[in-house]
C-alpha cells in the first residue's frame, strides 16, 4: 500500500457526524491530490456499495469502499472521529473510518488494499496505535506497513549488576540425591479445523473473518485453523489431505459454499461471516463440542458439473471425463437456441437466406424474408460462441474462474485458425492445466489476491496463445479439415458404417458421457456445416430418440411386463422422446439395465444406419420430430426411427418375457387387468 495512503489522505480529527458527510470529508481530500475526478460520481458509488450492506464492523470500524470509474489510481484515506459515526456496525458508532477507493474494473488492487487491512484491522495493538497517532505522516506510515525508522543506540553506560556475595559451603550437610529423569511427555496432538469465509464481496469481510478464526486458533493454543477464502477473484482449495485430517469444519459465509460437500461427514459450524469475525473463539468452541458428541454433517450435493469436477478421489480418466463433461454442459444451451434460430430461418426463408445482407442495414417490417434473416442471424452468433464456451468451460471445471479467460481465448483462436470443435477440447485442456500448473506456485500471501484477477489470466492467455497460433493449433486445424473432407466423402457401406457406430454411442449411456461425446461430434460438424455434417446430425438425433419412444410402446403393449411406475414414466416417454431426450429412457434401463440398454442400442444403431443409408440431413441440433420440415428426405428419416423403435421394442419385450416376473401387485404393480394375456411361467 505503499502509494495508496499518504499524509494528506489522514484527517486526525474529522468532524463529520453521520457516515455520509464522512465519506464527502475523505473524499474530498482524494480530489484535492487528483485521486477523484468527480466528487459526486464517485459518493454516488460508495453510496451504492454501503445500501448493500453496512461496512461497519465491530471494535469502532468503518470501511465504506466502492469501485469507480471516477477513481484514477488505488487510493485509501483514513479519518479519526471524537465522536463516533454510525456504519451499521453492532456495537455502535465507528471512530476510526477508511475510505477505499478503486478505479472501475481494478478488481486485483481493490482486492490487495482490503485484504491487506482487513488483516491488520484484526491486530489490537494496530489499532490502538491509531487511536493514539499525533501525526498524520506517521499514521500513513503505520498503515502502509512501512518499517519504523532505527531509533539511535543510547550512549548511556548500562549500570554493572553487582556480583552476588556466595556464602561458603557448608561441608557437614550432604548433597540432595537427585532425582531420577523422566522422559518428557509426548505433546498433546492439536485439534484441527478447517474454515471458509466468505462475503457478498468477497473482499474485507471474507479476509477478516479468516484472519479472526486463525488468530482465535492460536490464541487458544491446542488448536490448529486453515481457512480457504472464497473471494471475488476466485479461490485456491484447501489440500484434500487438510480435510481429510480435519476435526471439524466452520463455515463462515453470507454466500453459498462453494464445493460445499469436500466437507462432508465433518461435525460442521455455519454460521454468517460476521460471527467469524467476532465470536471466532465461541466457534471454536461450539465445533469441538460437536466433535465431542460425535455430530457430523453430510453436506450438500454440488449443483453444477463443474462443483463436481476433479474431485481428489478420482482417477485421471474420471476427472477428464467431468471436465469435458463440463464443457459440453454449458455448450448446449448455445447449441440448442443458435441451432434452433438458425433452422428455424431457413424454415421461412429457404435455405438462401444465409446470403441475406445484415439486417442491421436492411430489415423490412412487413418482410417474411427479413424476419428469416434476422432469426439466422441472431442463431449465427449465438452459434458463433459454441467452440469459445466449450473451451472456456472445460478450463472452468479443471481450475475455477481462473480458466475461464484463457479458456475462452484460446476456443477463439481455434475459431480464428479453422481448428473447430476439436481445436476447442484442446484449448480448453491445455487452459486448464496451464492455470492448475500456475496455481501450485508458491506465492506471499499479499500478493494471492492479484493472482486470479492479474497474474493467472495474463501469463496463461499468453502461453494458450503461443501453443495455439503456432505450436499445435496447425496440426489440429489439419486434422478438422481431413475429418471434414472424410465426412463428405462418406458413402454407402462406409457411411452406414457411421451410422451404426454414432447409434450405439448415442443409445449405450441414454445421455452419459458417451452419449455427449457422439451429440458433440455432431454439433460440431454443424459449425461450419457440409453435406457429411448434416447426414451425421441427422444420424445422431434419430438414434437418440429411439429408446425412450421404445420403452413407451413397450409399456402400451405389453404392460404387464412393467410395474406400475414404469407404466407412468411410458407415458412421460412419449413426449421426451418424441423430443429428443433421451434420459427419457433412463428410468427403465435403471431398473433393468440388461435388457433395457442392449435393446436400445439395436434400435440406435438401426436407426442410424438408415438415416445415413437414406441419405437424411438436418442443420438443427436439437427438436426431434418438431423439426421435421427441416430435414431432408423427412419422410425416410421418419421410417428410420419407427423401425428402430419397433426393433428396440420387440426387442425388449422379448428379454424382459424370458424372465419369471415379480408377482402382480408387488413392486408397485398394478393387478392384472381384464383381458390381459396370462403371464409366461419362464425363468430368466
Amino acid at each position: 500500500m505503499s502509494e495508496m495512503i499518504t499524509a494528506d489522505l489522514v484527517d486526525l480529527d474529522l468532524s463529520a457526524s453521520t457516515k455520509e458527510a464522512a465519506a464527502r470529508a475523505l473524499a474530498e481530500r482524494m480530489i484535492a491530490q487528483g485521486r477523484v475526478t468527480d466528487l459526486d460520481g464517485f459518493l454516488a458509488d460508495v453510496a451504492a456499495r454501503e445500501a448493500q450492506m453496512p461496512t461497519g464492523l465491530d471494535g469502532g470500524i468503518g470501511i465504506p469502499h466502492c469501485r469507480s470509474e471516477h477513481v484514477t489510481q488505488p487510493t485509501l484515506a483514513f479519518g479519526r472521529s471524537a465522536v463516533g459515526i454510525d456504519f451499521g456496525a453492532p456495537d455502535g458508532p465507528a471512530d476510526l473510518i477508511f475510505l477505499i477507493a478503486a478505479p472501475a474494473g481494478a478488481d486485483d488492487a481493490h482486492l490487495t488494499i482490503l485484504s491487506s487491512l482487513a488483516r491488520q484491522l484484526m491486530d489490537e495493538d494496530f489499532k490502538a496505535a491509531l487511536r493514539t497517532a499525533t501525526d498524520a505522516g506517521a499514521t500513513a506510515a503505520l498503515i502502509r506497513g512501512d518499517e519504523p525508522e532505527p531509533t539511535p543506540e543510547s550512549t548511556t553506560e548500562p549500570e554493572s549488576t553487582p556480583e552476588p556475595t556466595t556464602e561458603p559451603e557448608s561441608t557437614t550437610e550432604p548433597e540432595p540425591t537427585p532425582e531420577p529423569e523422566t522422559a518428557p511427555a509426548a505433546p498433546a496432538a492439536k485439534f484441527k479445523i478447517v474454515a471458509v469465509t466468505s462475503c457478498p464481496t468477497g473482499i474485507a469481510h471474507t479476509y477478516m473473518a479468516a484472519e479472526s478464526l486463525e488468530k482465535a486458533g492460536r490464541d487458544v493454543g491446542d488448536v490448529e485453523v486453515l481457512v480457504e477464502t472464497q473471494g471475488s477473484a476466485g479461490f485456491t482449495r484447501l489440500a484434500p489431505e487438510a480435510i481429510a485430517g480435519a476435526d471439524g469444519v466452520i463455515f463462515a459465509h453470507d454466500v453459498p459454499v462453494r464445493e460445499k460437500d469436500r466437507f462432508a461427514g465433518k461435525p460442521t459450524v455455519d454460521v454468517g461471516v460476521k460471527a467469524g469475525i467476532n465470536r471466532p473463539a465461541e466457534l471454536i468452541g461450539e465445533v469441538r463440542e460437536k466433535a465431542a458428541r460425535g455430530e457430523t454433517t453430510s453436506g450438500a450435493a454440488s449443483a453444477t458439473p463443474v462443483d463436481r469436477a476433479g474431485d481428489a478421489g478420482d482417477g485421471y480418466g474420471t476427472k477428464l471425463r467431468k471436465w469435458l463433461m463440463s464443457g459440453v454442459s454449458y455448450m448446449v444451451p448455445f447449441v440448442a437456441a443458435g441451432g434452433l434460430l438458425i433452422a428455424l430461418g431457413f424454415a421461412i426463408g429457404g435455405y438462401t437466406i444465409n446470403k441475406a445482407p445484415s439486417v442491421a442495414e436492411h430489415f423490412v417490417w412487413t418482410q417474411t424474408d427479413s424476419w428469416a434473416a434476422l432469426l439466422f442471424q441472431v442463431g449465427s452468433v449465438a452459434f458463433a460462441f459454441l467452440v469459445p464456451v466449450l473451451a472456456g468451460f472445460i478450463a472452468y471445471g479443471m481450475a475455477d474462474r481462473p480458466g475461464l479467460v484463457p479458456g475462452f481465448v484460446g476456443g477463439s483462436i481455434a475459431l480464428t485458425i479453422n481448428a473447430g470443435f476439436l481445436g476447442g477440447l484442446a484449448a480448453g485442456l491445455i487452459a486448464g492445466g496451464v492455470v492448475m500448473a500456475i496455481q501450485k506456485v508458491n506465492v506471499p500471501p499479499v500478493l494471492r489476491g492479484i493472482m486470479p484477477v492479474v497474474v493467472i489470466p495474463l501469463i496463461s492467455s499468453a502461453v494458450v496463445g503461443f501453443l495455439m497460433f503456432l505450436v499445435i493449433g496447425k496440426p489440429i486445424a489439419s486434422l478438422q479439415r481431413a475429418l471434414t473432407d472424410w465426412l463428405n466423402s462418406l458413402s454407402g457401406a462406409n457411411a452406414i458404417i457411421l451410422g451404426i457406430i454414432l447409434g450405439l454411442m448415442m443409445c449405450f449411456d441414454l445421455g452419459g458421457p458417451l452419449n455427449k461425446v457422439a451429440y458433440a461430434f455432431a454439433v460440431g460438424g454443424l459449425a461450419n456445416p457440409t453435406e457429411g455434417s448434416l447426414k451425421v446430425m441427422a444420424a445422431v438425433m434419430a438414434a437418440g430418440m429411439v429408446p425412450p419412444l421404445a420403452m413407451a410402446l413397450a409399456t402400451t403393449v405389453r404392460g404387464r411386463l412393467f410395474t406400475k411406475t414404469e407404466r407412468e414414466n411410458g407415458k412421460a416417454a412419449w413426449v421426451l422422446g418424441a423430443s429428443f431426450i433421451t434420459e427419457g429412457a433412463i428410468p427403465f434401463a435403471a431398473a433393468d439395465p440388461l435388457r433395457v440398454i442392449p435393446a436400445s442400442m439395436a434400435g440406435g444403431a438401426v436407426t442410424g444406419a438408415l438415416s445415413m443409408a437414406f441419405g437424411c440431413t438436418l442443420r438443427a441440433p436439437h427438436g426431434g420430430i418438431f423439426v421435421v420440415p427441416l430435414i431432408g428426405n423427412p419422410f425416410l428419416y421418419l421410417i428410420a426411427i419407427a423401425v428402430g423403435v419397433c426393433v428396440s421394442t420387440a426387442l425388449v419385450v422379448i428379454l424382459k418375457g424370458m424372465r419369471k416376473p415379480a408377482p402382480e401387485g408387488g413392486a408397485g404393480d398394478a393387478p392384472a387387468q381384464k383381458g390381459e394375456e396370462p403371464k409366461i411361467p419362464v425363468a430368466a
